[in-house]
């Protein structure tokens, strides 16, 4: 009998990669490293993004990720200034050039898979500019079967055809765009001829739908190609889950096999094969998809499972040593641990700081910060 039970819940803390040239070229981010550097996340504390060598960014996806991060670009930062925006990332976008935003996507419009609530929050930015091709917003019987069958993807379309009629009601002093640019994907990044090194711009072939079957439709090359000038590109194309050393790994799927949040030892999908006391949660069990309300689903599947194997007699309900010795073998390792009454002191303290700036809180974004106020 098992006496220990361990949830494997860290999530997807990598990228995936489009593999064209350029890839490597300096000004080529992943969304996932500009978010985490301006939520204060210490390892990117120092990334510091190029926002000053162009007026125009270029973000590749049209997701939840991509809006937020064309949110934190293009939304004045006289309104940032009470959030808890990491403060580095605040002086920063204060003086950044970008006032024009790309998104780009492979398919259109009736396919875009961000939600209504992260468009709406966007376009609803105070003074933005939303251009949208009206040629873009055409719709095909495919389409309209998508839509009937999917209603946030009909919610979607009917946001962004009302954001491409209307338009700013006056002038300001610091106009912002954002240009929802559909049906292209990238196929090489351009690099300066002034800069060597670093990224001028994206190369786009323009793709056409093919298939039959709605929902299922592949966004397919037509062989013609434009460029899109830019100073910084920031790729949205989704996350990676990455594997540990000893515990089993789809390195296809990019998750831990699992059956309802159990650990398997392999890929099969063999309930036979289950690691007994090892479980999953989250983009690490189903992959990088889905909001809050999916992850809140998808633990309870796991807490589900945990408490039938207790009551089935497969796992011991209580252990002694499950703790201490998990904790012995992390010092063995020379793990440093932070517990719970040490995250408990960051939080206090991030609120302490932010009381004084306005803010909800001001985030300690350096590892030793963090360490420093969690041991005191």
């Amino acid at each position: 009998m098992c006496n220990t039970q361990v949830v494997l819940a860290y999530g997807a803390e990598s990228d995936r990669v489009l593999g064209i040239p350029g890839e490597d070229l300096s000004g080529v981010y992943a969304a996932r490293e500009f978010v985490w550097w301006y939520n204060g996340h210490p390892n990117c504390r120092y990334l510091n993004p190029d926002l000053k060598s162009s007026d125009t960014a270029v973000i590749l996806g049209q997701g939840n990720v991509a809006l937020d991060v064309a949110r934190i670009l293009l939304r004045p930062t006289t309104e940032l200034a009470t959030t808890d925006i990491a403060s580095h990332a605040f002086a920063a976008l204060e003086d950044s050039f970008i006032r024009k935003v790309y998104l780009v996507g492979r398919r259109g419009p009736a396919q875009a898979v961000c939600t209504a609530r992260e468009l709406r929050e966007i376009i609803g930015i105070k003074d933005l500019h939303v251009h949208i091709k009206e040629a873009d917003l055409l719709t095909t019987p495919e389409d309209e079967d998508e839509m009937r069958n999917n209603r946030i993807r009909k919610r979607v379309y009917e946001l962004l055809s009302k954001a491409a009629t209307t338009r700013a009601s006056h002038p300001s002093s610091d106009p912002r765009e954002l240009h929802f640019v559909f049906f292209r994907k990238p196929d090489k990044f351009l690099e300066s001829n002034e800069r060597s090194g670093h990224v001028s711009g994206v190369r786009l072939e323009k793709t056409k739908l093919v298939g039959d079957r709605p929902g299922e439709r592949m966004a397919a090359g037509t062989g013609q190609f434009e460029d899109l000038g830019c100073g910084i590109v920031l790729k949205s194309i989704g996350y990676k889950s990455i594997p540990v050393d000893g515990l089993p790994f789809d390195h296809r799927k990019g998750v831990v096999p699992n059956v309802r949040g159990r650990v398997l030892s392999d890929t099969s999908g063999d309930p036979m094969l289950l690691e007994k006391g090892l479980y999953v949660c989250g983009w690490l069990k189903r992959g990088p998809t889905g909001i809050i309300a999916t992850n809140l689903y998808c633990a309870e599947e796991t807490v589900a499972s945990i408490s039938e194997d207790l009551k089935q007699g497969v796992l011991a309900s209580s252990s002694s040593s499950g703790r201490e010795g998990l904790l012995q073998l992390l010092d063995s390792r020379n793990v440093r641990v932070i517990p719970f009454d040490g995250w408990e002191k960051i939080d206090s303290e991030e609120r302490r700081l932010g009381s004084l700036r306005n803010k909800p809180r001001e985030k300690l974004a350096t590892w030793k910060e963090l360490q420093k106020v969690a041991t005191e």
